[in-house]
C-alpha cells in the first residue's frame, strides 16, 4: 500500500508539471529575480574552472611531440606522436562514464558540490602528471602511469563541462542567457592560451633540449595552485535558483511520502528512456563543435611543425594571436545569440567551416606568416559563433530536473567519440593518404552533420529553460513580464 502510495504521489507530481508547461502564465512569486552580483561570482567560479580544464588538455596538446619522446621512445617520430595523441584520447574514453556518474549526482545532490569534485580531481590528475618519471627511468610504468592520470583527469571532465554550462545558465537572466554563457568559452580561451603561453615561453627560454629533459614538467605542475584557487572559488558560491526551486517544489509534492529521494531514483534510466532523441541531437550539436574546435586550437600547432615543417614556436605564436583576438569579441558573439537568436550563429559558424576549411588550409599550406594567420583567422571566426553561442544554447535543451545528467551524458559521449580522437584521427588519414588537406575534409563533413542538428533544433534564445520559471534581471522587469502575459493584456 506504501509503494502504491507511492505511484500516486509521482502521478500527482508529473501531472502538476506538465499542468504547469501548459499553461505558461507566471505568477509574481513564480520568477526569479537574479542578483547580478551572485550571478557574476557565479560565472567567475564556473568559467575558471572550465579554463583550468582546456589549460589542463592544451598542454597535453601543445607537448604532444615532447611527451612522445619522454614516455613513447621508438626511434620513430610519427609513431610517437600516434602512441601521444592515443593517450590523449584514452582520457575522452572514460569521459562518458564521468558523465554517467557526476551528472545524475549533480541533479540529485546539486550542482555546487559536484563541481567542486571535479575540479579537485582535475588538479590531482593533471599534477600528478607532472610528476612521473620518463620512460629511460622506470621503463614501462612511465606510460602506464601517464595513462592512468589521463583517465583520472578524462573521468572528472566528464562532469565538468555540463555541470559549468548548467550553472551558468541556472543563474542567469533569461535575456542575458547567451552573454552570460559566453563566459565559459571566454575560459576555455583564456585555458588554451595560458596553456600555449607557458609552452611557448618555456620552449624559447631553454629550448627544445631543456623542455624535453624537465620544462615539460612545469606547466602540469601549475595546475595544483590554480585547482585550488578553483575550488575556493566554488566553495564560495550558493546553489543555483533552479535547481534550489526544484528541490522546494520537489519537497512540497513528495511530503506525503516522507522522502524526497524518489524522485532521483533511476535517473540516468529516465534520461536515457526519456530524453534519448534529445540526446541525439545533443550528440551531433556537440560532435561538430568539438571536432572543428580540437582541430583548430589543439591540434593546429603540431600540424604546423609535424606536417608542414614550421617551428614549433611560431606555431603556437600564430594560434595565441588568434585565440587572443577570438577572446576580444566572443562575448559580442553572445550578445548576438541573445538578440537574434542561438540558431543564426550556430548555422553561421557551422557554415563557415563547411566553405572555408578547405581555402583556409590552402592558405596555411602557401606558408608565410600572412598566410597562415589569415587561414587560422578563418577558421577562428567561424569557431567563435560556436564558442560563444553554444554554452548557452545546450543547457536549454533539457529541463531542469535532468538538465545536469542530460548534458553531461551527451556532451561527453559525443566529446569521447568525436573530440579527443580528432588529433590522432586526422594524423592518421594523413598518414594514410599523404594527404595534408585531411584536416579541411574532416572539419567539413562535421561541419555538415552540425548544420542538419543546428536545422532540427528549437530556438531558446530569451525564454525560461525548460522546467524553470522565468528568469529576469530587475523587479520591475519580472512586473513587466507578468503584465504583458495576464488574460486582459492578451485579449
Amino acid at each position: 500500500m506504501d509503494r502504491l502510495a507511492r505511484g500516486k504521489d509521482r502521478s500527482l507530481a508529473d501531472r502538476k508539471h506538465e499542468k504547469k508547461r501548459e499553461n505558461p502564465t507566471p505568477r509574481r512569486s513564480d520568477i526569479t529575480v537574479t542578483d547580478e552580483a551572485a550571478v557574476r561570482r557565479a560565472v567567475k567560479a564556473a568559467s575558471l574552472g572550465n579554463a583550468m580544464e582546456w589549460f589542463d588538455f592544451g598542454i597535453y596538446s601543445y607537448l604532444a611531440v615532447t611527451i612522445g619522446h619522454v614516455f613513447f621512445p621508438s626511434g620513430n617520430s610519427t609513431v610517437e606522436l600516434l602512441s601521444s595523441f592515443a593517450t590523449f584520447a584514452v582520457a575522452f574514453l572514460v569521459r562518458p562514464l564521468g558523465g554517467m556518474f557526476f551528472g545524475p549526482m549533480g541533479d540529485r545532490l546539486g550542482r555546487k558540490k559536484v563541481l567542486a569534485l571535479t575540479m579537485i580531481m582535475m588538479a590531482i590528475g593533471t599534477f600528478a602528471i607532472g610528476l612521473i618519471p620518463s620512460y629511460a627511468s622506470i621503463g614501462f610504468w612511465a606510460p602506464a602511469l601517464l595513462i592512468f592520470f589521463r583517465l583520472v583527469q578524462g573521468f572528472s571532465t566528464g562532469g565538468e563541462y555540463g555541470g559549468a554550462s548548467t550553472f551558468i545558465a541556472e543563474y542567469a537572466p533569461d535575456k542575458r542567457r547567451g552573454y552570460f554563457g559566453s563566459f565559459l568559452e571566454f575560459g576555455t580561451l583564456a585555458g588554451y592560451i595560458g596553456a600555449a603561453g607557458l609552452v611557448t615561453a618555456l620552449t624559447a627560454a631553454l629550448g627544445p633540449d631543456g623542455v624535453r629533459a624537465w620544462g615539460w614538467r612545469v606547466p602540469f605542475l601549475v595546475a595544483g595552485p590554480l585547482g585550488l584557487i578553483g575550488l575556493y572559488l566554488r566553495l564560495r558560491l550558493d546553489e543555483t535558483p533552479a535547481f534550489r526551486r526544484l528541490e522546494s517544489d520537489t519537497a512540497r509534492v513528495f511530503e506525503a511520502a516522507d522522502s524526497v529521494e524518489i524522485t532521483t531514483k533511476g535517473g540516468l534510466a529516465k534520461i536515457f528512456r526519456q530524453y534519448w532523441p534529445l540526446l541525439i541531437l545533443c550528440v551531433a550539436l556537440v560532435g561538430a563543435y568539438n571536432i572543428t574546435d580540437y582541430m583548430l586550437l589543439s591540434y593546429m600547432p603540431t600540424y604546423l611543425s609535424d606536417e608542414l615543417g614550421y617551428s614549433e614556436t611560431h606555431g603556437l605564436l600564430i594560434l595565441l594571436a588568434v585565440m587572443a583576438f577570438l577572446m576580444l569579441i566572443i562575448n559580442q558573439v553572445g550578445k548576438l545569440n541573445d538578440r537574434f537568436g542561438r540558431k543564426p550563429l550556430l548555422m553561421a559558424g557551422m557554415l563557415g567551416f563547411f566553405f572555408l576549411s578547405l581555402p583556409a588550409f590552402l592558405l596555411i599550406k602557401q606558408g608565410g606568416i600572412p598566410a597562415i594567420t589569415a587561414g587560422v583567422l578563418m577558421l577562428g571566426l567561424s569557431l567563435v559563433c560556436l564558442l560563444g553561442t553554444m554554452s548557452a544554447a545546450l543547457p536549454a535543451l533539457f529541463p531542469t530536473e535532468v538538465r545536469y545528467g542530460s548534458l553531461s551524458v551527451g556532451y561527453n559521449l559525443s566529446a569521447s567519440l568525436f573530440g579527443g580522437t580528432t588529433p590522432l584521427v586526422i594524423t592518421g588519414l594523413i598518414s594514410l593518404t599523404g594527404d595534408n588537406l585531411m584536416p579541411a575534409y574532416y572539419s567539413m563533413a562535421a561541419a555538415l552533420v552540425g548544420v542538419v542538428a543546428v536545422s532540427r533544433m528549437k530556438e531558446t534564445a530569451q525564454r525560461p529553460l525548460d522546467g524553470s520559471p522565468p528568469s529576469v534581471a530587475t523587479q520591475a522587469e519580472a512586473a513587466a513580464l507578468v503584465e504583458s502575459q495576464s488574460p486582459e493584456s492578451r485579449s
